[in-house]
């Protein structure tokens, strides 16, 4: 085996040993009380997200950060005992680390979200040929525009004088020939 395949497979057994394996991220630093968990771990722009916090004493919790929409309040949660609440990240949020500060009574807990970069539509959003979809009668209209546009210009005065030219000899080569052939009949 090449030294640059070699290479290759080592560096892929290593960013796959490396990669993260849950698909959860802390978003506070923990520290005594516990941390929150963010899901996803790199949310988009525009996309949503669950922050759950174990061990408050409180019964509800409020985190606020820059990419968030607005302050996410933590309620009790049924399956763990925990507090958990939703947000959405700002559309127009960059792609980066954002500070989160989750407050729980008295306890106050910072801790960071990481914004992913905002993913592209492989596909364009809009149609890219029209579309026949009613429009009240003006979609026949409008279709019936498209093909006079796709159709060839009707002929000039040029053509019209190659197919009078035309038909004359035609009709010269007709005349001939029947005279030749009565006069072959005749004589």
């Amino acid at each position: 085996m090449s030294s640059l395949k070699v290479t290759f497979c080592a560096g892929a057994a290593l960013a796959v040993a490396l990669a993260p394996a849950a698909p959860a991220g802390y978003a506070a630093d923990g520290g005594e009380g516990g941390g929150v968990t963010v899901t996803p771990s790199s949310p988009a722009p525009g996309g949503d997200v669950t922050l759950r916090m174990a061990d408050c004493a409180e019964r509800t919790a409020v985190a606020v950060s820059e990419a968030f929409d607005s302050d996410v309040r933590l309620s009790p949660a049924a399956e763990d005992g925990g507090l958990v609440g939703s947000s959405r990240i700002r559309s127009t949020t960059q792609a980066g680390a954002y500070a989160v500060r989750v407050t729980c009574g008295d306890a106050v807990r910072d801790g960071t979200v990481t914004v992913a970069e905002q993913r592209r539509p492989a596909a364009p959003a809009s149609p890219v040929a029209p579309v026949d979809a009613g429009g009240g009668g003006s979609s026949p209209l409008a279709a019936q525009d498209a093909r006079d546009e796709a159709r060839p210009a009707p002929p000039g005065t040029a053509h019209t004088v190659t197919g009078l030219v035309l038909a004359a000899i035609a009709a010269v080569a007709v005349a001939l020939r029947g005279v030749r052939s009565r006069s072959g009949r005749t004589g």
